[in-house]
């Protein structure tokens, strides 16, 4: 049995984050995205690629080993991984996406399944001639991680599962309760004003927001028996006031061949800075140090 090793993290006084930002249109073109007042990513690329039927809008940033940024349910790149991206771009190729139904990619004719999710990623990667890459998923993107590690796992090198469960024990009973009378007016504000800035479109954006609520309330689990075949390593980060229980994450520490596990302070996505939640510039920056560190340690 592995020895269980779960990061309890002490936090120093580490610099602010800039918060990342963008502004961009058509199939393929060069934008500055910005940060702050005096800062900007230049020569980013955004485009469309058309995978599996599915117009899919992507956006690229820095250099380096490919991570793909998977956002999470009822949200658009930037409202998951804004405050992230720019830390990130210093030492990897990011690859952002936007699923079907949300921000920039329309919707098509199918419910959305978090399989028909990993496959369109898996997708785009080739598009986009990358035949492998680390990927990082928040919440609903962290289960299409999972689907990604089972489904294609020769264009997976690492996986980060953020704030996800693969059978629905593993949240917070409260979350069930919440989720089976969930609605468009109660979907949070934050999210629905990020939408329309990048897609103006009413109806879209309840579209998306109906989409993700039928998935939720028809949840399927994960077999365990798939996750045990997982051979990427995999780093499985949620908040101590999670929708995730601690014990589940720990469960699936243990099931997961190749496993680290972190339980951080905060709420679903507030180490990542996700829109809705607080801003805590020092959690957020020792996440992304201890996520560089995990896609730069060697495979053992």
């Amino acid at each position: 049995m592995k020895i269980l090793k779960i990061s309890i993290l002490i936090l120093l006084t580490l610099p602010a984050l800039p918060i990342s930002g963008s502004d961009n249109s058509g199939d393929k073109v060069t934008t500055v995205h910005t940060l702050t007042a005096n800062e900007t990513i230049k020569d980013s690329v955004s485009g469309y690629a058309l995978v599996n039927g599915l117009k899919m809008y992507y956006e690229i940033y820095g250099t380096g080993r490919p991570l793909v940024l998977i956002h999470g349910g009822g949200s658009t790149i930037q409202t998951t991984f804004g405050r992230v991206i720019h830390p990130f771009s210093k030492s990897h190729k990011v690859i952002a996406v936007e699923l079907q139904a949300h921000g920039r990619t329309a919707d098509r004719d199918r419910p959305l399944s978090f399989e028909q999710d990993a496959d369109d990623v898996a997708a785009l990667l080739k598009y986009l001639n990358i035949d492998k890459a680390d990927i990082f998923g928040f919440s609903n993107g962290a289960s299409t991680t999972l689907q990604l590690a089972c489904r294609h796992p020769e264009q997976i090198n690492k996986i980060i599962v953020a704030s996800t469960f693969y059978k629905k024990e593993g949240a917070q009973s409260w979350f069930w309760d919440i989720m089976g009378k969930a609605t468009f007016d109660g979907m949070p504000l934050p999210l629905k004003d990020a939408f329309l800035k990048v897609n103006p479109d009413t109806n879209a954006l309840r579209i998306m927001c109906a989409r993700d609520i039928t998935r939720m309330q028809s949840f399927t689990n994960i077999p365990e028996k798939l996750l045990k075949k997982i051979k990427a390593p995999a780093f499985i980060i949620i908040g101590d006031a999670d929708v995730v229980r601690p014990e589940h994450a720990v469960e699936m520490y243990r099931l997961l061949p190749t496993a680290k596990l972190a339980i951080l302070p905060g709420g679903h996505g507030e180490y990542i800075g996700e829109i809705t939640t607080s801003l805590d510039s020092t959690l957020i920056a020792a996440t992304v140090s201890m996520i560089n560190k995990f896609l730069n340690d060697p495979v053992k």
